[in-house]
C-alpha cells in the first residue's frame, strides 16, 4: 500500500503547506536526511486551538494540536520530496508544548504527533523525541512539532 493510500484509509488529507513565518526553510535534505522545521497547528490558515496548555487548552485538545502539527509536516515532506513514498524512517520528533506553570503532560501532548507517524509509516514512523514545555509560541499556538527522516 502506497503512503497515499494509507492516508486516504486513514482519512486524512494533505494541506497545502504554510508559507514559513521568518526567515527560514519549511524543509532542508542533507545526504539522506530530511530536517522539517517545526509546523503549528494550522487548519485553513488558522490555529487549531490557542493558548497555554494546562490553562487554555485541555491535554486532550493538545494532543490534536500536535496530530494536526503532525499533518502538516507530513505536507511539508511530501512538498519536498514529492511523495511520502520517498520517507524510509522518521528518525527523531522534537515537539514543544506551551505549558503553563505546574503542567507536566508534555509527553502525552506530543503522543498526537507520534502516533499520526505511526498509523502513517508504521514501524518506520516510530522515533527517537523530546518533549519540550516552553513558555510561548509563535502565534499563541499550544504546540509545535519539528521532525529528522531518514529518506530514499
Amino acid at each position: 500500500m502506497t503512503r497515499a493510500e494509507k492516508l486516504k484509509e486513514l482519512g486524512i488529507e494533505i494541506p497545502d503547506v504554510t508559507a514559513p513565518l521568518g526567515s527560514y526553510k519549511p524543509a532542508c535534505v542533507t545526504g539522506s536526511l530530511l530536517f522539517v522545521s517545526g509546523q503549528l497547528p494550522l487548519s485553513g490558515g488558522r490555529l487549531v486551538f490557542e493558548g497555554k496548555v494546562g490553562a487554555d487548552v485541555s491535554p486532550e485538545d493538545a494532543a490534536l494540536a500536535a496530530r494536526q502539527s503532525a499533518i502538516n509536516v507530513l505536507a511539508v515532506m511530501k512538498k519536498e520530496l514529492g511523495t511520502l513514498d520517498n520517507v524510509k524512517k522518521i528518525v527523531k520528533v522534537t515537539g514543544y508544548v506551551a505549558s503553563a506553570p505546574g503542567f507536566t503532560g508534555q509527553a502525552g501532548v506530543l503522543n498526537g504527533a507520534s502516533n499520526l507517524f505511526f498509523d502513517v509509516f508504521g514501524e518506520e514512523g516510530r522515533h527517537a523525541r523530546a518533549a519540550v514545555g516552553v513558555a510561548e509560541l509563535p502565534l499563541n499556538a499550544p504546540v509545535e512539532v519539528e521532525i529528522v527522516a531518514e529518506i530514499l
